[in-house]
């Protein structure tokens, strides 16, 4: 990967940058940092100068949809993380399934909205972890996209606490009934 400053650049990368386009979230100038691939580039391509630049990659083959792909399966992992965190607020805020919580429903919600709290986390790391991890390797030309065991691990606990927590609630209800 060759990171090259404003005053090596050549004609057209130097294009690239010149663009009249400034889009509205760009409020502070920052230009961008070019990635040309290669793979003899063995550093992070997150801790670049400037930090918060957009990453500009060449798009040989198909790697624009590669990280059009990457960039969904990232938003996907923040929508699940803000489903647990609104399914735990509302776990604590209002565990029922009646009128008055039962003694069980009370000693249940708080340690129960921690857990998806704490899943919500998990969950923003793992998609955080695997986005970063996935662009990197893209920098480099090593990209094999696929999840790891860590996010399978991530995602199986997850899907096992929604399991169990839908049965909670269903024995919950059919014993108030």
């Amino acid at each position: 990967m060759d990171f090259r400053p404003l005053s090596e650049m050549d004609g057209s990368d130097q294009a690239l940058l010149d663009e009249p386009f400034q889009p509205f979230y760009n409020i502070f100038g920052i230009k961008p940092v070019l990635v040309n691939q290669s793979n003899e580039y063995n550093r992070d391509v997150f801790m670049e100068r400037p930090l918060m630049g957009t990453l500009l990659f060449d798009n040989n083959a198909s790697d624009a949809r590669d990280h059009a792909a990457n960039e969904r399966t990232f938003l996907s992992w923040l929508r699940l993380s803000v489903y647990m965190a609104i399914v735990s607020v509302a776990i604590v805020l209002s565990f029922h399934l009646k009128s008055r919580p039962s003694r069980i429903e009370e000693k249940v919600a708080l340690p129960l909205g921690i857990i998806f709290w704490l899943l919500a986390v998990a969950c923003l790391i793992s998609g955080l972890a695997n986005y970063i991890k996935t662009v990197t390797r893209y920098s480099r030309r090593a990209a094999l996209v696929q999840a790891g065991w860590k996010t399978q691990a991530v995602f199986t606990v997850v899907t096992t606490t929604i399991v169990a927590s839908c049965v909670l609630f269903l024995s919950t209800n059919s014993r108030t009934r």
